[in-house]
């Protein structure tokens, strides 16, 4: 029997603290995890168990989670002497020669890398069925996709091959496999970590990186480990008021929390999602807080998606030609998905106007967005409208490379605005359908208050515990 499967980060960090186990019982323990369970799931693409026992043998330093195994996500943050392909088949080759802003503090954290996660091309789908790795599979059920783009780090950690692991969030890829494999996965405020590295901030201010754990406590120890601003950084989260590890101790209080189920979009939601936001918002009650219902639509919601688009496409663009450039050599249709390329070209076509139109008009969308708080705490919405999809499901049909952006977003409509607004967001396994498939319900709060998401994550924590409820594929 494996005693540290069911523990999270935080407990086995307390039992090398007590000399209880060594931190290669911990690397050797999840390494034979990954080796069994890999296989089905296709979650790891790739291993540093050589590099992870020698360090796991050497003098660690003295941090919250020091000799704990954890998984880097192959995309965007560059290690020192790994390969980094963003999931792309033209990213085969680049090897960064240094640590990311973030690496670095995860290192001094004390933890220790196994290896690099399954991600879709370029991060680009809610899905991880790239060309370049394959499939992944969803450990509640392997007919199914754990959500993207860190759905390589979300299976891992659902099916218990380590208990947390780096993630990547542009417009809920933190949330949306979280939800998809019955996890908690918290997107800080834009400017929370730092986002340096060989390739920085392709996606200009949409993008946050953190983390996919199994519990609360987890995310917001490894979140004090990681945050505040880099040297250079262009935009920086408001400073917390103290450690996030003693936020999930402190009850929330009263809060006024309204439920969304409407979005812009108009996309339908699925009666499994609807059923764990009524379910959640029944709970809220129970627990005190002030529940009531609106809509978080603002003026100019309808342009807003296009506008997203533009920007998002102008990232893709500039991601590909950054890694062009290291690279040495210039992009062509054959080196990537279809999807991929039409959207480079789609980003070459919007032009620099274009790209600054949006860019305004997505920072005024999200000026009226924040005065949806002006009388509430926090918001309560779905994380996806849909159960987990089955395989497949986000493919392009022949002759049409852009279909899967618009079936995209009618998947996951909530999750972008917490991305062009900065704003911090989590998505809370608070429910499971008839079928035992997890449905995360999300929650959004205002600029810089990851302190109330944490406190009440930890209050529904407790009161709807999760952590006991495992996948088929797991152990």
């Amino acid at each position: 029997m494996d005693p540290f499967v069911s523990l999270d980060a935080t407990a086995q960090a307390e039992l090398v603290r007590r000399r209880e186990a060594t931190p290669l019982e911990l690397v050797d323990a999840a390494i034979a995890r990954i080796e069994r369970h890999n296989p089905t799931l296709n979650a790891v693409v790739q291993t540093q168990f050589d590099q992870a026992r020698e360090r796991a043998r050497g003098t660690l330093p003295p941090g919250p989670f020091t000799g704990v195994p954890f998984l880097l996500q192959d995309l965007l943050t560059a290690q020192e002497g790994h390969p980094l392909t963003h999931g792309s088949r033209f990213g085969k080759g680049f090897v960064p020669d240094q640590d990311s802003e973030l690496v670095k503090r995860h290192r001094r954290g004390g933890l220790v890398v196994l290896g690099k996660t399954n991600t879709p091309e370029m991060g680009l789908l809610p899905t991880t069925e790239g060309e370049l790795h394959g499939p992944c599979l969803n450990p509640w059920d392997t007919s199914r996709a754990p959500g993207g783009a860190s759905g390589g780090a979300a299976a891992a950690v659902a099916s218990g091959m380590v208990p947390f692991a780096h993630a990547t969030d542009s417009g809920g890829s933190i949330r949306i496999p979280a939800a998809a494999c019955g996890l908690f996965g918290l997107k800080p405020t834009r400017g929370r970590n730092p986002m340096g590295g060989d390739i920085a901030d392709a996606y200009h201010w949409l993008v946050t990186e953190h983390a996919l754990t199994r519990s609360v406590r987890d995310s917001a120890a490894l979140l004090d480990v990681t945050c505040g601003a880099d040297a250079g950084t262009p935009y920086q989260a408001p400073a917390k008021a103290r450690p996030y590890t003693q936020e999930v101790n402190t009850p929330p209080g009263r809060l006024r929390i309204r439920v969304a189920v409407r979005n812009a979009m108009g996309a339908a939601i699925h009666p499994e999602c609807l059923a764990a936001i009524h379910a959640a918002a029944r709970l809220l009650e129970d627990l005190g807080h002030i529940v009531d219902e609106g809509s978080l639509e603002v003026p100019g919601d309808d342009a807003a998606g296009q506008h997203f688009i533009t920007v998002w496409t102008a990232g893709v663009v500039f991601g590909i030609d950054a890694l062009a450039e290291r690279l040495g050599r210039s992009p062509e249709a054959s080196h990537f998905e279809p999807f991929t390329w039409a959207l480079y070209q789609y980003g070459l076509d919007q032009g620099l106007s274009a790209y600054l139109r949006a860019s305004a008009e997505l920072q005024r969308h999200s000026r009226a967005a924040l005065r949806h708080f002006d009388d509430v705490d926090v918001w309560l919405m779905p994380t996806l409208n849909e159960l987990p999809p089955p395989l497949g499901s986000f493919a392009s049909p022949p002759g049409e490379p852009l279909a899967p952006l618009l079936r995209a977003a009618a998947f996951a409509s909530y999750c972008p605005l917490a991305n062009t607004a900065g704003l911090p967001a989590m998505s809370v396994p608070l429910h499971w359908s008839a079928d035992g498939l997890p449905v995360g319900v999300q929650f959004m709060g205002r600029f810089g208050d990851e302190a109330t998401l944490f406190r009440l994550a930890a209050q529904l924590e407790a009161a709807r515990p999760w952590a006991r409820r495992n996948p088929p594929v797991f152990g």
